[in-house]
């Protein structure tokens, strides 16, 4: 049998290998929590890519079909409107809606931290910031119904809200989100639903 002092080392030898097993387990938790966390945002990353590529390979295949039905008639799709003269453009004055710095803020940042809306220009920015407004909606509301057209795009300022496509949940968005871009960018149908 060992000494009291042989036992103290031996437990004091003990404890040190369980401090230095407890440091280890922290720096994996927080090695697992920033992966966690990378997951999440690869995932919201990936659910806006699909939003954006499923509806249109499935209008490539719908137009395949037609094509296959009526190969001797041609079709052209053009993304610019042909209906008004850019020179009218110069003299239109956009809305100005006062808001708080916050408000400026939080809009400025959602649209440099979306990827579909964050190459525009400042001045782009800074005129859709003071062009947005107020809007509440409670709960359960639906704020776009998938399919819809439309003519808004939407920055959270506070709450959560629910991204379903075709039923099937994609993804949940708190504040700091812009959200509806995707039909004003590309002029088509609401992708996805979004629901308080």
């Amino acid at each position: 049998m060992g000494t009291l002092r042989d036992l103290q080392y031996a437990l004091q030898e003990k404890i040190e290998e369980l401090r230095q097993r407890d440091a280890l387990i922290d720096e994996l938790e927080l090695e697992l929590d920033q992966k966690d966390e990378l997951i999440q945002k690869l995932q919201n990353e990936l659910d806006k890519y699909r939003s954006v590529i499923k509806p249109a390979t499935q209008q490539v295949v719908k137009q395949t079909e037609l094509h296959e039905h009526q190969r001797t008639k041609r079709q052209a799709i053009s993304a610019e409107p042909t209906a008004f003269d850019i020179h009218d453009l110069s003299h239109v004055t956009l809305p100005f809606y006062p808001k708080s710095p916050q408000s400026k803020d939080l809009i400025k940042e959602a649209i440099l931290d979306n990827d579909f809306m964050k190459n525009l220009e400042l001045s782009q920015i800074q005129e859709i910031v003071d062009c947005m407004y107020p809007v509440e909606y409670g709960k359960d509301s639906c704020i776009i119904k998938e399919g819809d057209v439309g003519s808004l795009v939407y920055v959270m300022e506070d709450g959560r809200v629910e991204v379903t496509k075709e039923s099937v949940k994609l993804c949940t968005m708190g504040p700091g989100k812009v959200f509806g871009e995707l039909a004003i960018l590309y002029n088509c149908t609401r992708t996805a639903t979004v629901k308080m």
